[in-house]
């Protein structure tokens, strides 16, 4: 995963707004889970993508719905603790 953080993936937070707001990895963006399908265009096109979320669940869910998508570029990072370790 740090390959992929060093090389400018696109990190992505899946948890909802209210939990993004009280603790985030600061160079990630906010799509819940419950929007990724219906911002697919967002995810076109990045090199990498490392999807995250409180215990890696959510961000498991949301690799599979970016793979229906077409979209399979994409690394489940787990917990979004764990992808802030790997930028710091």
């Amino acid at each position: 995963m740090n390959d992929l953080i060093q090389a400018g993936a696109f990190l992505v937070d899946v948890r909802t707004e209210e939990e993004f707001q009280a603790g985030h990895v600061e160079a990630s963006v906010n799509i819940p889970l419950d929007q990724v399908a219906e911002r697919i265009e967002e995810f076109e096109g990045k090199g990498a993508i490392i999807v995250f979320c409180k215990s890696g669940n959510r961000s498991g869910m949301a690799k599979a719905i970016l793979a229906q998508a077409g979209i399979s570029n994409v690394t489940n990072g787990g917990t979004w603790q764990d992808v802030k370790t790997h930028i710091n």
